[in-house]
């Protein structure tokens, strides 16, 4: 896929210490629609981080879908995942973007500040996420942003992800209010049918016009 294609559904791994187990997980996800998996393992020694990133990485080119490795520059080179997302605390993303090269995925969290993504684009990311937009079992704290908020996000001309709380009952407002991926965990890893579920988050951006862009890497 395309950096600029990015769109659809977007895998946030849940906190699965059992490597099997995740892969199966990640794999229905992937079945099932979802366009782009971000590993993060928040809490997890080293050792198992490098060991489910690896599995991760060739698990998503199988399918040629992008694996995304949250906070953390060292394991995203170490396993030579296909990007990195940054928080505002996580350390800089210039140096990220010098030290990934110019062909690798870069993201950044925005929160609820257009002017955050607009500085996080010129220091090199090619695509940003906004959110918390609802209440999230994951961050409970974080900050929520109106769904307005990525109304005004269509004019940085990068791919925007909204996050947080998102459940196929929620989804359809952030895709018309211009989300371009929807960054899930809870809503598709607890679900007892995986695939299905991230079948029907995909159905909603058809449904809204978003097509299904091509896969190519």
């Amino acid at each position: 896929m395309k950096r600029s294609n990015l769109n659809g559904l977007y895998a946030l791994t849940p906190d699965e210490p059992d490597t099997v187990a995740l892969l199966a997980r990640v794999q229905e996800a992937i079945i099932g629609g979802a366009r782009v998996v971000q590993y993060r393992h928040k809490g997890a020694a080293w050792q198992l981080k490098l060991e489910q990133a690896k599995a991760l990485v060739t698990l998503c080119r199988a399918h040629q879908v992008p694996l995304i490795v949250n906070d953390d520059l060292a394991l995203a080179l170490a396993v030579d995942a296909d990007g990195l997302h940054l928080g505002a605390q996580d350390g800089s993303l210039m140096e990220a973007r010098r030290q990934l090269g110019p062909d690798k995925w870069l993201g950044a969290s925005c929160y609820a500040q257009i002017e955050l993504a607009e500085q996080a684009i010129a220091q090199g990311a090619d695509h940003v996420a906004f959110g918390s937009f609802f209440a999230s079992q994951v961050k409970p704290g974080a900050v929520r942003p109106p769904v307005q908020l990525l109304v005004a996000a269509r004019r940085l001309k990068v791919p925007v992800v909204a996050i947080g709380g998102i459940t196929l009952s929620n989804a359809k407002s952030l895709i018309t209010a211009g989300a371009d991926c929807l960054a899930v965990i809870t809503a598709l890893f607890s679900a007892p049918d995986v695939a299905a579920v991230s079948r029907q988050f995909t159905d909603l951006f058809k449904s809204e016009g978003h097509e299904t862009k091509s896969k190519t890497l």
